[in-house]
């Protein structure tokens, strides 16, 4: 594995391998590597040749009072952790590297970020689509691998390459999950103790509404209600929201048409760290 900081170099790399007809695929992360990144990688692997891995703590994507300072950052274990996973290329630049001064581009999609983490969250969804533009533009993959678990994340990057005609194709991944449930992620060592114990119900107050639907409740508000309940009730975490959307649009849905497929999303608000999951259901 070979780690690259400077982009033109990784540019000029990727450049080589298409040219030379190498199928290219990359995982973009911000370090703190697990399982879930990992699963990531091994998608990529199955799909391309030659694998690249971006490691970029990404400041424009970090709004005022987030942990950016305290984002971990242990950068020779996830060196360590994307050689064992078969990564040919990890490209760790320095945040100067990526917004020289004079940076003046931002890259913004309407619609999709207005609601949710966009609304809770000001500006992170242009500083994610500005990121990964420029990571596509350095890495110049055939595709990218993305995990479901930030379902607007794949969302957005899935409309702006789709609407910039980008030559690259976007893959999900699963969501990679603790034995009990608990979706994994980085900033989980944020939890207390009492707190880690509480967490997996998040994801079973997310299938005990979607059984709801399953099983023919129409009223996705009541749904996605009884699962912010139970969450509340449980664990005593603030509900920044559950709501259903539709699998297609991304749109808010509010009553469930047979056959159709909806997404709830669920962020809540422990001591200290928020926690996003979702998951898929048919009506």
């Amino acid at each position: 594995m070979q780690t690259i900081t400077d982009p033109a170099e990784m540019q000029a790399i990727a450049g080589k391998l298409r040219t030379g007809r190498q199928l290219v695929g990359v995982v973009m992360t911000m370090g703190a590597l697990h399982e879930g990144h990992l699963s990531l990688v091994k998608l990529a692997r199955q799909q391309a040749g030659t694998v690249i891995m971006t490691l970029f703590v990404n400041p424009s994507q970090f709004g005022e009072g987030e942990d950016f300072q305290r984002y971990p950052r242990p950068f020779e274990k996830d060196e360590a952790l994307a050689r064992s996973a078969g990564v040919d290329y990890l490209f760790a630049p320095a945040p100067e590297a990526m917004y020289p001064e004079g940076f003046r581009t931002t890259v913004s999609c309407r619609g999709i970020t207005e609601r949710f983490e966009g609304e809770l969250r000001p500006g992170h969804f242009d500083g994610v689509a500005t990121v990964v533009s420029k990571l596509l533009n350095i890495t110049r993959p055939h595709v990218a691998v993305f995990g479901e678990k930030d379902a607007q994340q794949l969302a957005l990057i899935r409309r702006f390459t789709r609407d910039l005609q980008m030559d690259v194709e976007i893959l999900a991944a699963p969501t990679v999950r603790e034995e009990d449930g608990l979706a994994v992620s980085s900033r989980n060592i944020y939890l207390s103790g009492e707190e880690r114990q509480k967490a997996p119900v998040i994801r079973r107050a997310i299938l005990h509404a979607g059984g709801m639907v399953e099983a023919g409740e129409r009223s996705l508000t009541a749904a996605a209600a009884e699962a912010g309940r139970m969450i509340t009730e449980s664990t005593g975490f603030g509900l920044d929201y559950a709501a259903f959307v539709d699998e297609e649009t991304f749109e808010p849905a509010e009553k469930a048409v047979e056959g159709r497929e909806y997404r709830l999303l669920v962020a809540v608000r422990a001591t200290g760290v928020r926690l996003i999951d979702n998951e898929k259901f048919r009506a």
